[in-house]
């Protein structure tokens, strides 16, 4: 693998710089991967109503560019997605409201199907909870970086013909099965009419491409080689090559 390239190393210095296509692109791919653990940090920490955590979570893009806020950030104080809870907590202490939807790069509308699920997800969390709403800052993130990965192998795969692939890997890896159980090789081999043993191999090449697509995803949210492999083994369990 070749040295951790500091000019692509994260999105920080796309959004940052001036090319405005490539920091409009970044900026989307940010808050892809922080917008629902924003969201849910908001409404557990403060207490938010929905409407108000969905206002401040757009709001908080927009600061990030209007304020430049990402050129003041310190690799080597903290991990990226550390300094993004701290400005959230700026955020809403200081009840910042975007004045203006105009942004440099263009404007950026998050706007997610999910939401409504993740807001059910807020709203049925058990009071008892253990977990801080530092925790499941954490945990939503780790979500998001595995839903970007998801959609990417989907692509991918859809670009290169290999839709069933994609389709065995949602249908054992993704899918609920009943009581947590996952489906029998032999069983997807009858539903998608191949092989158990096409079953196996097409669930290691998806499994393995999964893999290197996460890495990628954390290479673009990570600002340096060595917090890019702390998070790589958090997420994957595995030291990433070098």
């Amino acid at each position: 693998m070749a040295p951790f390239p500091d000019t692509r190393g994260s999105l920080v210095a796309a959004v940052t710089g001036g090319d405005a296509a490539a920091r409009s692109r970044a900026l989307a791919t940010l808050a892809e991967a922080y917008w629902r653990p924003i969201y849910t940090y908001v409404r557990l920490k403060t207490g938010r109503t929905h409407e108000e955590a969905a206002d401040m979570t757009q709001d908080f893009f927009a600061a990030l560019v209007e304020k430049d806020a990402l050129s003041r950030f310190d690799p080597s104080k903290a991990r990226l997605r550390t300094y993004l809870r701290v400005l959230v907590d700026g955020l809403a202490a200081n009840e910042w409201k975007a004045r203006t939807r105009i942004k440099r790069g263009g404007g950026l509308q998050i706007v997610s199907l999910d939401i409504e699920a993740v807001r059910r997800e807020v709203d049925e969390r058990p009071g008892s909870s253990e977990l801080s709403p530092e925790d499941f800052f954490e945990k939503e993130w780790a979500r998001s970086v595995f839903g970007l990965a998801v959609g990417r192998l989907r692509d991918r795969c859809a670009a290169s013909g290999h839709e069933s692939r994609f389709a065995l890997f949602s249908a054992y890896d993704l899918e609920d099965g009943a009581a947590g159980e996952r489906p029998r090789y032999e069983d997807l081999a009858l539903r998608f009419g191949t092989t158990a043993v096409d079953v196996t191999n097409q669930l290691a090449a998806a499994r393995r491409d999964f893999r290197g697509i996460v890495l990628d995803v954390l290479r673009e949210l990570t600002v340096s080689d060595a917090e890019f492999r702390t998070e790589a083994r958090a997420l994957l369990g595995v030291e990433p090559p070098r």
